[in-house]
């Protein structure tokens, strides 16, 4: 397989952060002066881009040793190979589609640097102008990524094959497998009355007149009360955005706000929301909030605990099953129609690294650490990070795998998903060279003197 497509995977794509640094070293009068290392078509490869894609891959973690400057051009050519193919082929990206690519990626360097306005100051320029000068790029690389696509897209994969690359791998090279888990719970929500309902907005009316009459501060005031786990840290500050990232009650109050503007009470899901409008750049918006959720009272929550103990002792008893107890009794809409199976966002399936359940659900491990497979637990307090709610639940361990070499029993998917990709880069390596042979290439003579590249991109007769 080539090298090619190793090591420089983890920063194939050069980030919009690496680019606009690009852009910044650019005005460093001690940098030499641009020059066209490689051209394949009408793409060219500037010294500059070798220079940024070094400071890509530094800035991913990676030693600066770890990848040659031959390997760096080489990744380059491909990509501009796969964007020459692209223009031939017409492979279409719109313009909405680089939009939206190009706000994420602002809005991702913004937190990292703090705001926009500190990014514009930062580069010179402001947003419409970054987003001016970096679009046809973007463009261009979504176009490779579509290219690419296209080529494997009628890749498959049969038992056969997988079978036959499982046991041509090398000891060595098999995946140590930790230890995972599948899991199902019962979740009961105490029932939230008007009455509690009514408090929580009382309580955030008295907190708004004391910012907008009193003088008290916002963000003082929202580290103190507001029932927001993440932005309470943050004084409530919920940082960069773009509309449509938040639910539409919350966007539809800020959109109506001047810049510092504070927002009436306003209910959604997850509570009661004021928030002020920071700042606003076109349909990204910066801003802050307090949440205040209704507070379920003791009976209600009783009343909880005393239908989890009943359905509990039902289950121990066998007069009903887990499963259909989940069914008909479980507040929890994303599991009860499986018998109460958690599914995995990472994988799409039902087996859960423990690393990874402790992210989204810190109390799972030590929930079921002494259970054996097919135990279940006492009812206990459940605190639903994603949603803000607090239940009662029983949880179940389903299975629990022991830590292991990769094998073809317990682990085809990640072995089918590894044969699956090897195949597709046979695929890509016969794609390249083909295409090589056709197209017009061109390469500095100091890289093609110094350079052993994986694929003939130097021709015999040239």
């Amino acid at each position: 397989m080539k090298k090619v497509m190793s090591k420089f995977s983890k920063v194939l794509l050069v980030g919009l952060f690496t680019l606009l640094s690009g852009a910044a070293i650019a005005q460093d009068d001690t940098q030499p002066i641009d020059k066209i290392v490689a051209q394949i078509g009408d793409e060219i490869i500037l010294l500059s881009d070798l220079q940024n894609a070094r400071l890509q891959q530094i800035q991913s973690g990676l030693d600066q040793y770890d990848i040659s400057d031959c390997e760096i051009l080489e990744e380059q050519m491909y990509e501009k190979l796969l964007i020459n193919q692209a223009i031939i082929d017409s492979i279409e990206v719109s313009d909405d589609m680089v939009n939206q690519e190009m706000e994420a990626r602002l809005r991702e360097i913004a937190k990292q640097i703090g705001s926009m306005d500190k990014l514009e100051e930062f580069y010179g320029k402001s947003v419409a102008q970054i987003k001016a000068e970096f679009f046809e790029l973007i463009k261009k690389r979504m176009m490779a990524e579509g290219m690419r696509d296209q080529i494997t897209s009628g890749v498959t994969i049969t038992p056969k094959e997988v079978k036959s690359f499982y046991n041509d791998l090398h000891k060595d090279s098999i995946p140590y497998i930790n230890s995972k888990i599948t899991v199902a719970q019962i979740v009961l929500y105490p029932e939230v009355t008007l009455a509690d309902k009514e408090k929580a907005r009382k309580k955030l009316e008295g907190i708004r007149k004391s910012i907008v009459e009193d003088g008290k501060r916002f963000d003082s005031q929202a580290s103190i009360y507001s029932d927001d786990p993440g932005s309470k840290l943050q004084n409530g500050d919920l940082g960069w955005q773009t509309k449509g990232t938040m639910v539409p009650e919350f966007e539809a109050a800020l959109f109506d706000l001047e810049k510092n503007g504070i927002s009436p009470v306003f209910e959604t899901q997850y509570g009661f929301h004021i928030v002020q409008l920071l700042d606003r750049k076109g349909n990204n918006y910066h801003s802050r909030h307090i949440l205040i959720q209704p507070k379920v009272n003791d009976i209600a929550l009783m009343k909880a605990v005393t239908t989890m103990d009943s359905l509990y002792r039902q289950i121990r008893k066998g007069t009903i099953s887990f499963e259909d107890a989940a069914l008909n009794y479980s507040d929890d809409e994303n599991s009860k129609m499986n018998g109460g199976k958690i599914v995995n966002p990472y994988t799409g399936d039902y087996f859960w690294d423990l690393q990874n359940i402790n992210e989204i659900d810190p109390a799972m491990s030590r929930i079921v650490d002494r259970m054996k497979p097919g135990g279940f637990s006492d009812p206990s307090l459940y605190d639903n990070l994603f949603e803000q709610k607090q239940g009662i639940r029983i949880v179940k361990l389903l299975e629990k795998t022991k830590p292991h070499l990769a094998n073809l029993n317990d682990d085809r998917q990640l072995i089918e998903l590894a044969a699956l990709n090897q195949k597709k880069q046979k695929v890509i390596d016969d794609w390249i060279q083909n295409k090589i042979n056709g197209a017009f290439i061109k390469i500095a003579p100091e890289y093609r003197k110094a350079c052993k590249f994986n694929y003939q991109w130097i021709k015999v007769d040239s």
